[in-house]
């Protein structure tokens, strides 16, 4: 069964005026350059000579993840509206083309920054500890003798040459394929006779040679064996080269999601959203990236084969798309890494190892109704906390019902195989599939189909908005009644990413936050137009709204002369509304902390507007992306942890869930948590007015991390 809301029943409770009222153009930054400034941080750990070699070339693999997705999503967009000659500004007052002129030299600078670490750093310390990346013509006869005999075996058989003549058109470049362009000498009075050959994704980048201490880029293996491939031919060049697309389809405004306009009606929202998929696939070309050897002549071909100019054009000293250097972590050097980290079971759950979960009070049901539960992850162990919660549900006989929000989870989701179990056995299971999660689309139409088949009722959400809340409701009978237990998260339920990411999950079995969660999946699979939140905040019916209650009351105590402050860690700033509160609190009194992971718009600093905010950015070996909110309250601090940044998206083209963490324990925890980041000089970066970062300076002693200080404090042995 599918089904999906009405987006009138999440109509805000706050009248919507124009989103730039609150704040002028001039006390805004740029979203895009600030975004630019944050790929910059993830680029200095790269550069950082006091982390592991190894850990160097992660980030550096990230920046250039980074970048692609920026070009796929930000540019596109801006290039999109330039095309259609829209002169929409941005919140900082700026046209897309005028962006777009912003954006570039910062990008050419970030990629020049990324190819010398690559080439002057990165390259000689790995061949100091024995590894090495080699050219072609650094390789012997016999290293050369075995890489063609590895080609033949290995490669040749997938690879496909497509001719351009007037027999055969340019052919489609997919997005971020990398590429050869081989030019081959004419015959007779012909002129040059161009091929391209996909460099395969489902082969190794980098071929490790017999002895595993040497690496061969697999293009430059293709380039050398064209002579076993097309005999006969003579190469006049060959050159590398790469086609980023962007993802923003015809639909909705460029700073907003990709699906933002797009009509969900029950059963015809898969098919609309494969649709989309496959025509982001054809879209249009906003890159190409081209090494630095490639003639004149072949570029501004493949640029007008591409419908591109001289500004889309990127040319590479360093091996084309360093992504693909995430893979070096594979290699079995632990002294190039960071020390092995393993989570730790929560001390509370720790009684699940040792006992059978049949015995009484230790079910993880009779721990959560015994006291609310915070788990930190990836300090506590995502399988042992969550997936647990979820597979007891599953299996207990006592349960009726379990329902979930799905975002992102894993290509072989356990969350999935438990609730289909659950299904099966005849349990109530709802799921709400999210099918417009960026670039996990189609994994989510899969298990969508996956769940239904199993008898599970699956929802779609609400149209024009993503649900993005992450949520858990179990229904147990126990005694005379029945008793609700609740997850709310800040992270997604993948189990791959809960060991990487920083979040925030509570488990509670509070009635009063269970009631409210209960009316949200009513409103999200019925027909339910419930408003009445007491310990929810829900985007976008009450979340900004009470987010904006929240912040005044600071400034009605600012006002009547007692402390006030406000402190918030969160991955994105950008909402006009709450920065321009933000100022108005600033200007009362109140101080202001805000951690932001990426971008932030909220100009900090600024004498008369905003001189009592600070904004810190850190960064570390895990993503941040927990979300928290605090507020001091006249003494009696209040604490809330959710799904949502201060982003318009989150709080207004969203579902997004936020909940007040009331238990004393867990305010503890939260309280321990933004004061070890708030306190470190570790990767920590302090954010200027006008929107650049000084990196904090660090003590005298060894360089701990907020991320460091945790590992130590979250699993210290019991």
């Amino acid at each position: 069964m599918v089904s999906t809301a009405h987006v009138e029943f999440f109509t805000p409770t706050e009248p919507e005026n124009h989103k730039h009222k609150w704040v002028p153009p001039e006390h805004l930054l740029n979203r895009e350059v600030s975004w630019l400034h944050f790929n910059r941080r993830v680029l200095s750990l790269a550069e950082d000579e006091t982390l592991p070699l190894l850990e160097r070339f992660k980030f550096l693999s990230i920046v250039g993840s980074n970048m692609d997705e920026f070009f796929m999503k930000r540019i596109g967009g801006l290039k999109r509206w330039v095309r259609l000659g829209t002169e929409t500004l941005s919140p900082d007052g700026l046209s897309p083309k005028q962006q777009l002129t912003m954006c570039r030299p910062i990008i050419r600078e970030i990629v020049a920054r990324q190819e010398a670490c690559y080439q002057q750093q990165l390259l000689p310390l790995l061949s100091e500890e024995g590894i090495q990346i080699l050219a072609w013509e650094d390789l012997d006869e016999g290293d050369q003798a075995w890489c063609r005999q590895y080609f033949i075996e290995s490669v040749y058989p997938v690879l496909t040459p497509l001719a351009v003549d007037a027999s055969h058109p340019f052919p489609f470049i997919s997005n971020l394929s990398l590429s050869l362009g081989i030019q081959l000498t004419g015959l007779h009075d012909m002129p040059k006779r161009f091929v391209r050959i996909k460099v395969p994704k489902n082969r190794p980048r980098w071929v490790t040679l017999p002895d595993s201490a040497r690496m061969l880029p697999l293009e430059q293996m293709i380039a050398a064996c064209l002579d076993y491939m097309m005999p006969g031919e003579a190469f006049a060049s060959i050159h590398m080269f790469r086609v980023t697309r962007s993802i923003v389809v015809d639909t909705g405004d460029y700073q907003d999601d990709l699906y933002q306009d797009m009509e969900e009606r029950p059963g015809q929202l898969r098919r609309e959203v494969a649709d989309q998929l496959r025509e982001r696939r054809f879209a249009p070309a906003v890159r190409l990236e081209v090494d630095a050897a490639m003639p004149e002549e072949l570029r501004h071909w493949l640029m007008r084969q591409l419908d591109l100019g001289p500004d889309d054009l990127y040319e590479r000293h360093s091996p084309i798309g360093l992504c693909d250097l995430i893979s070096m972590g594979n290699i079995d050097r632990p002294d190039l890494k960071y020390r092995s980290f393993r989570p730790r079971t929560h001390p509370r759950l720790s009684v699940l190892r040792k006992a059978p979960s049949e015995e009484p009070g230790t079910n993880i049901f009779a721990i959560i109704r015994d006291n609310d539960l915070l788990v930190h992850h990836p300090f506590h162990d995502f399988d042992m906390s969550v997936l647990h919660f979820v597979r007891a549900a599953a299996e207990d006989p006592k349960v009726l019902a379990i329902k979930q929000t799905l975002y992102r989870t894993t290509s072989d989701s356990p969350i999935v195989h438990a609730l289909v179990r659950a299904a099966e056995q005849g349990k109530q299971v709802a799921v709400l599939v999210e099918l417009q999660a960026r670039f996990d689309e189609h994994r989510n139409l899969q298990w969508a189909q996956v769940l239904e088949s199993a008898g599970a009722h699956v929802s779609y959400g609400v149209e024009d908005l993503k649900t993005h809340a992450k949520l858990v409701l179990v229904v147990r009978e126990e005694g005379q009644g029945l008793k609700r237990y609740v997850h709310i998260g800040t992270g997604n339920y993948h189990s791959e990413t809960a060991r990487m990411y920083t979040d925030i999950g509570l488990f509670t079995a509070d009635r009063v936050l269970c009631d409210d969660v209960s009316h949200l999946f009513n409103t999200l699979t019925g027909y339910s137009r419930f408003d009445q939140y007491r310990k929810l905040l829900v985007a976008p019916k009450t979340m900004r709204r009470r987010f904006l209650e929240l912040i005044h009351r600071e400034i009605d105590f600012a006002r009547a002369g007692r402390p006030a402050r406000i402190r918030a860690k969160m991955n994105q700033l950008e909402d006009p509304k709450i920065i321009g509160r933000l100022y108005e609190a600033s200007q009362a009194g109140v101080d202001i902390d805000i951690i932001v992971r990426g971008f932030c718009t909220l100009r900090p600093g600024v004498p008369g507007l905003s001189e009592r905010i600070r904004v810190l950015s850190v960064l570390g070996r895990f993503l941040e992306h927990h979300r928290i909110f605090i507020f001091h309250n006249d003494g009696n601090p209040e604490y809330f942890i959710g799904s949502a940044d201060w982003m318009t998206r989150n709080l207004r083209r969203r579902v997004e869930a936020v909940a007040q963490v009331e238990n004393e324990g867990c305010k503890r925890e939260l309280e321990r948590i933004m004061c070890t980041y708030w306190e470190t000089d570790c990767n920590a970066w302090e954010m200027a007015s006008d929107g650049s970062y000084q990196r904090r300076a660090q003590g005298s002693g060894p360089c701990r991390s907020a991320q460091d200080l945790l590992m130590e404090i979250e699993t210290h042995d019991e």
